[in-house]
């Protein structure tokens, strides 16, 4: 038996160009293989469209990678004018995905973007621009920069074993964040602002959302976390 737990991680539908010609691409960001490798785990990328239930029951373990924000439709509203919505079929496709990880007890890791799909799936509301509500870009700086927030983990919670201490420095890069907590999640961090910073199951499914980035600095226990999982599942 293999002691490399698979890791599905969700991909980007992009334009991307190869010798020259540009066409539409299945890709994900090299850090997020790269966390995952690093922690001894096998990395499969998946796309957007796959078929939400044969692929789960082929993984040991699924991370919900970033991205674009998830349609206001979803959760009732109409969009703010800084929102900028996935492609289509990336909302539909990784809520499947999700219900079907849940479903099989399946280990989730949901990062930025999967952190407010994770919510508004589970009924929940998202506050579709932050600025508006902290009165602060603190949580999104210039286009392709991470800030570092300090973040309050509560203790006893699922986060709070994996990563140990109470606080924690997060990479943070997101003007959208969860307001209503959808049904069957609970808070387990937040920024000095109140603003929400991760979610889990209160049901003890394995299940942990956070709004950072644990991919883009040196933050390895998440990874640690999820690939553990699996492996552990992969091994029943």
């Amino acid at each position: 038996m293999s002691t490399h737990p698979v890791v599905g991680i969700t991909a980007y539908d992009v334009h991307a160009t190869f010798g020259g010609s540009s066409e539409r691409a299945s890709l994900v960001p090299g850090r997020y293989v790269r966390n995952v490798m690093r922690a001894g785990g096998a990395p499969v990328l998946v796309p957007a469209g796959a078929d939400a239930r044969s692929v789960v029951a082929r993984l040991d373990a699924l991370v919900l990678s970033g991205g674009p924000d998830v349609d206001p439709g979803r959760y009732g509203e109409e969009p703010h004018e800084r929102t900028r919505v996935a492609e289509p079929g990336r909302d539909e496709g990784e809520a499947a995905l999700l219900a079907a990880a849940l479903d099989a007890g399946t280990p989730v890791l949901a990062i930025c973007r999967g952190m407010q799909l994770t919510n508004v799936v589970h009924g929940g509301t998202l506050h579709q621009h932050l600025p508006d509500v902290v009165g602060s870009d603190l949580h999104l700086l210039a286009s392709g920069a991470f800030g570092r927030n300090t973040v309050d983990v509560a203790p006893g919670s699922a986060l709070h074993a994996a990563l140990g201490p109470r606080t924690c420095l997060a990479a943070c890069h997101h003007h959208q964040a969860v307001s209503q907590v959808g049904a069957g999640l609970v808070a387990v961090a937040w920024s000095a602002d109140g603003t929400i910073e991760a979610l889990e199951s209160d049901r003890g499914l394995p299940l942990i959302a956070v709004q950072w980035h644990p991919e883009q600095v040196d933050d390895p226990e998440l990874f640690d976390w999820i690939v553990g999982l699996g492996r552990a599942a992969g091994q029943r």
